[in-house]
């Protein structure tokens, strides 16, 4: 049986984006445009992942009086749904694109709340799909009500298993996750959530490289920082290089790092080395930037940025 993704969505959102040509704070704006999606992390992965053409499945909670927009995506997309549902809303996050600047502002709304019998539950639902050699993506927030520690017990949960596990969260739950005994094979933090957890600033490529390979000490076997408009530094135990693409004009940069994240899997089911695996995971992140949602253009056009993408090696 050929190996699958599977990502795990604690915290997902119904995203509102709104389109103003300038965003001007404190004053009466008029939106261009506005469109919503089903989102969330580990969504938008699964999302980028069915448009690339590979096997994918969601786990994770979803509030189940506004379920409908993640159901009529998983069901468009041949996405295979387990997520859990609960009772209420599932929240709504607001992201505000600014066209003059290409700014993004978010406005996250907390989640539906839930326990440790959810996280129980879907852990043992995943358990049951898993194959050795499939890819777990963990994915964003934790909902209130779950522990700071939820990803690093998953961890402990999937790893023996035989999965290869990808964690992209910030704050308490990344670093309990890399404090435990079963840490994550890859780690995705942005140079913002990176300087959170390392509790300093980290002003070049130099310094991030430097707290990636602190990252690394803990057990982790590949680091990717995502760095915006510079692309990403992609920081393994022999190999380090940086990975960019000329300027692109992006209509959003809502979900870029999740489509990052979402190439970072598809190289890892067809086993791509570190050089391949660095660009296509950056063009896959490129290619989103021309979509509004998690979404990607055909796999073709994807390719051809991947060709386009410039190393530089960092060793």
């Amino acid at each position: 049986m050929s190996a699958r993704v599977h990502t795990v969505t604690l915290n997902p959102a119904l995203d509102q984006t709104i389109a103003l040509p300038r965003l001007t704070p404190g004053a009466v704006n008029l939106a261009q445009s506005a469109s919503g999606n089903a989102g969330g992390k580990g969504v938008n992965v699964a999302s980028c992942l069915a448009d690339w053409g590979a096997p994918v499945s969601v786990f994770g909670l979803l509030g189940r009086n506004n379920s409908e927009a993640f159901e009529q995506l998983f069901l468009d997309k041949r996405i295979a749904d387990h997520m859990l549902r609960l009772p209420g809303d599932t929240r709504v996050n607001i992201k505000l694109a600014d066209l003059s600047s290409g700014d993004t502002t978010d406005i996250n709304l907390p989640g539906i709340a839930a326990g440790e019998a959810q996280l129980e539950q879907v852990g043992a639902e995943l358990a049951a799909r898993l194959n050795p050699g499939d890819v777990v993506a963990l994915c964003g927030s934790l909902p209130p009500g779950l522990p700071a520690n939820s990803y690093l017990r998953l961890c402990r949960l999937l790893r023996p298993l035989g999965a290869r596990l990808l964690l992209d969260s910030s704050g308490e739950a990344l670093s309990q996750a890399l404090d435990g005994d079963a840490p994550p094979h890859c780690v995705k933090p942005n140079r913002h959530e990176l300087e959170l957890w390392a509790g300093r600033a980290l002003p070049d490529t130099a310094a991030v490289l430097a707290c990636a390979r602190e990252l690394m000490q803990r057990g982790v076997e590949q680091v990717v920082v995502s760095l915006g408009a510079d692309g990403a530094l992609f920081v393994g135990r022999d190999r380090s290089l940086q990975a960019s693409l000329p300027a692109q004009q992006p209509l959003s940069t809502v979900g870029a790092g999740d489509a990052l994240v979402a190439g970072l899997a598809a190289a890892r089911l067809d086993g791509l080395e570190l050089e391949a695996k660095a660009r296509l995971a950056v063009a896959f992140a490129a290619a989103k930037l021309a979509r509004v949602g998690p979404h990607l253009p055909p796999p073709e056009q994807v390719r051809a940025l991947a060709a386009q993408v410039r190393l530089q090696s960092l060793d």
